[in-house]
Parts: C-alpha cells; structure tokens; sequence
C-alpha cells in the first residue's frame, strides 16, 4: 500500500507543485523545475526499493542516456508548437512521444559506462539549448486563468505515467527502464498545458527552462548510479538530491551574473554585441528566476 501511494503521489505532487511556481514565477521557471528529476528520482526510487540497489544504479546509468531522447522532444515539441499553430496540441505531442520512443528503444541497446553517458547527455543538452535559442518567439501572452480542472488533470496524468512505468519495471528489465525513467513524463504535462493554454511562445518558454534543468538531472543520475551499489540506496539518493541542489544553484548564480554583466556592457559595446531578438514582457525576469 505504501508504494502505490508513492507512486500515486510522489511525483505528481511534485509536477503540481512545479506548475505552482510556473504560474507564480512563470513559465521558464516551471520547465526548469520540471526537468529536475522529479518524476524520473521518484521511479528509481521505487524501483531501488523494489529490485535493490544494483538494480537502481544500472537504471540510473542507463537514465543518462535517456536524457538524450528528453532534449531530443524538447526540440522536436518546440519547433511543431511554432510550426503548426493550427493544429491541435495533441498532434504536436504524439509526434514528439514518437521521436523520443524511438530514439529510447535505439539507446537502450548500447551499453557504454556512466561518464561516457553523461558526456553523451551533456552534449545533447548543449545542441538542444542552441536549437531552441534559434526560435524566435511572439511576446509572452498574459497567462490565462486556468479551469478548475488543471492542476487535477496535471497530476492524474503524472501519476498514470508514472505507474505505468514502475509497473512494468520487472518486465522491461534495467537498461529499458532506466532509458524511459526520464520519458517526458512530467515535461509532457506541463509543455503541453503550455501550449494548449498560452500557445507557442509559452510552450518554448517553458522547454528553454526544461533545457536549462538537464544538467542538474545528468548529475543526479550519474551520483545515483556511481553511488548506488557501493553506499546504498538511501544514501546514495541523499547525496545525489544534494549535489543536484548545489549544482543548479551553483548554474544559476552563474547564469544571472553573465546575465548582468551582459546587460552592463552592451551600451558600451552595442557594435560588437550582436542584437538579440526583443523579448517578450517579463521574459528575462523569468530567466533569471528559473536560474535562482
């Protein structure tokens, strides 16, 4: 009983309360949230609790390579939320589930150590960032009151998703559910009520700040399958919970200071500093929040 509600209330109380601070800090900050591990820490959690700790740590090596399919649907939902703004948001969502399956099925055949996954990951993230700065995007809209329906929704989808998986964990075996640990479970929820709710502008918004989250997530999963085995399962999750925090944190100290010492020489060096596209009302102010 304990672990179904684990798994009934875990994550999805954490996608809610990322969607929480979307609406409060916006939705830059909601995609970064949503990219920490917040649905993928809670099913290898449960399956360490399931299958043990050897099975967790080759998970969690397995999830790093994972991460490459996640940047890859954010590209992909991205660019068919901007280039189909007619079509239904279900379209633009099954296309990108389709591309993340598949290059999931494909990841989950290699078997490489967790540093060259991690490499792998990080570089992914490096060329989704690049695609996703090339969007050029409409002002952000003033966001919409939701239904009363919104934050239920979120979360009952979450927590299908998430039971799905962590059912079949015996079934699929490590490697396979390690890949789909981080199936955009979370992401697919907030990205989606996004673009249903604000459109496109909101949609990408939200997926540069899922971007922005991925090297926390890299870290997490890389600590859990280096630690498992050796310390644990419990200690093992503390310490990754722990350097994931530092490590955002650490990024988004980092970020907002590149980001005021841009803002302090771009007068004087206005000719050498290529323009930037206008950004939308309170647009940078997200930024800076989902880095902090």
């Amino acid at each position: 009983m304990s672990m179904l509600i684990l798994k009934l209330f875990l994550a999805p109380g954490l996608v809610v309360a990322s969607s929480l601070a979307g609406r409060r800090w916006g939705p830059s900050l909601a995609g970064t949230l949503v990219a920490m591990p917040i649905v993928a820490g809670p099913i290898l959690g449960i399956t360490c609790l399931e299958h043990g700790p050897s099975f967790a740590a080759r998970a969690a090596g397995a999830s790093l390579l994972g991460l490459v399919s996640l940047a890859l649907f954010t590209v992909v939902f991205a660019k068919l939320s901007q280039a189909s703004r007619t079509r239904h948001w279900a379209v633009t969502l099954l296309v990108a589930w389709a591309g993340c399956l598949a290059a999931d099925l494909v990841l989950s055949l290699l078997a490489v150590p967790p540093l060259v996954a991690l490499c792998l990951s990080l570089t992914a993230t490096a060329v989704g960032v690049k695609a996703l700065a090339r969007i050029r995007t409409e002002a952000l809209p003033p966001a919409p009151a939701p239904p009363r329906w919104d934050l239920p929704a979120r979360g009952a989808a979450t927590a299908l998703l998430v039971t799905a998986l962590t059912t079949a964990a015996s079934q699929l075996g490590p490697d396979l559910t390690g890949v789909l640990a981080p199936f955009p479970i979370g992401t697919s929820v907030v990205a989606t009520f996004a673009l249903a709710q604000g459109g496109p502008a909101v949609a990408v918004a939200t997926l540069r700040g899922v971007l922005r989250g991925l090297c926390g997530f890299a870290a997490f999963c890389f600590l859990v399958a280096a630690l498992a085995k050796p310390l644990g399962g419990a200690a093992a999750f503390g310490i990754a919970a722990a350097g994931t925090l530092v490590l955002q944190l650490g990024l988004g100290r980092l970020r907002t200071a590149l980001t005021a010492r841009r803002s302090t020489l771009s007068p004087r060096a206005g000719r050498l500093l290529p323009r930037r596209p206008a950004a939308g009302p309170g647009e940078d102010d997200h930024e800076v929040s989902a880095a902090g």
